[in-house]
């Protein structure tokens, strides 16, 4: 019998950012499934080298639990070795980000990354906590241009997965901003973006009634 082919679905076979890691093994999703590694990531823009040392200072963990996380970064191919400037063994970013997809081969891909989505959101949800604490603390221009939104409508597949790469597209204008400081205006500041977007899965009851 012909060989079948695995279907393809847009929303995981789109192409991604030219320096983005796309990680699709069952293993590699659970290695990223650790608030600590995320936290680390963030660390490293473009040209930065930090230690271990540094790492813990910025994270408040302990410098052997950041080294063994870096390291498990490293084996995924997240960051790598920086040259050694005397004793000090920095460590720097080898990509800007990640996208996660689940292998559809793999029937352990899923839950993995299902867990991983569910730390993601957490961990994006605390950020904003975090913010809003401090948010009367900033200046009043600055809080009145964020946002919080949630809108519901109904829109075919194919709506969806174009209203999907909108949203992520929306900071591509920014994008070189991170590795070349240069290019930031004055007064720039730091600034997150944290969307999701998906549909309800119908309820077969409701269908049937």
């Amino acid at each position: 019998m012909p060989e079948q082919k695995q279907p393809e679905i847009q929303g995981f076979t789109r192409p991604t950012p030219p320096d983005d890691v796309v990680i699709s093994q069952t293993d590699a999703i659970k290695a990223m499934t650790h608030p600590l590694r995320l936290r680390l990531l963030d660390l490293f823009d473009p040209g930065v080298e930090l230690t271990a040392t540094q790492c813990a200072e910025r994270t408040g963990e302990s410098v052997a639990s950041c080294s063994f996380h870096l390291r498990q970064l490293e084996k995924y191919g997240h960051v790598e070795r920086a040259e050694p400037h005397g004793k000090e063994r920095p460590w720097r970013m080898v990509g800007r980000g990640f996208s996660v997809r689940p292998d559809l081969a793999d029937p352990e891909s899923w839950p993995a990354a299902k867990a991983f989505g569910s730390m993601f959101v957490a961990e994006q949800f605390g950020r904003l906590q975090r913010w809003l604490a401090d948010a009367a603390d900033d200046d009043p221009d600055w809080v009145y241009a964020t946002t919080q939104t949630h809108q519901e409508y109904w829109v075919t597949r194919d709506e969806l997965d174009n209203l999907s790469r909108r949203l992520e597209a929306l900071t591509e204008p920014f994008r070189g901003r991170m590795a070349d400081p240069d290019q930031r205006p004055p007064g720039a500041r730091r600034s997150h973006l944290f969307g999701a977007v998906w549909s309800e899965i119908p309820d077969p009851a409701e269908e049937e009634a």
